[in-house]
């Protein structure tokens, strides 16, 4: 599994979640929400420290996650993260 951070979601998290270098942002699975990916399963973003990575993108210092456990979520599919200026929120698309 790759992630792909793009340069408009790096932005987003450095403005709204005072992302900096040396910090890690973990993408994880939560119960309820929507998508297209797991039906009654979503994405949720966390600053924290990796436990298990399973993949990882480093962008500007910044260390982008998925641990071990959220890894069936994907099923073998790549993250892209996108922010939409129109609708002002990140996206998660799987590939």
């Amino acid at each position: 599994m790759d992630i792909k951070v793009t340069q408009p979601a790096l932005n987003w998290f450095k403005n709204e979640m005072d992302a900096e270098e040396g910090d890690s942002i973990r993408f994880f699975v939560r119960y309820g929400g929507y998508s297209t990916v797991q039906e009654g399963f979503s994405l949720g973003v966390n600053k924290e420290k990796p436990e298990e990575i399973a993949a990882s993108e480093t962008v500007d210092g910044i260390e982008f996650f998925v641990e071990e456990k959220d890894l069936w979520y994907f099923k073998d599919g790549n993250l892209t993260v996108k922010f939409s200026r129109k609708q002002d929120e990140i996206s998660f698309i799987l590939e």
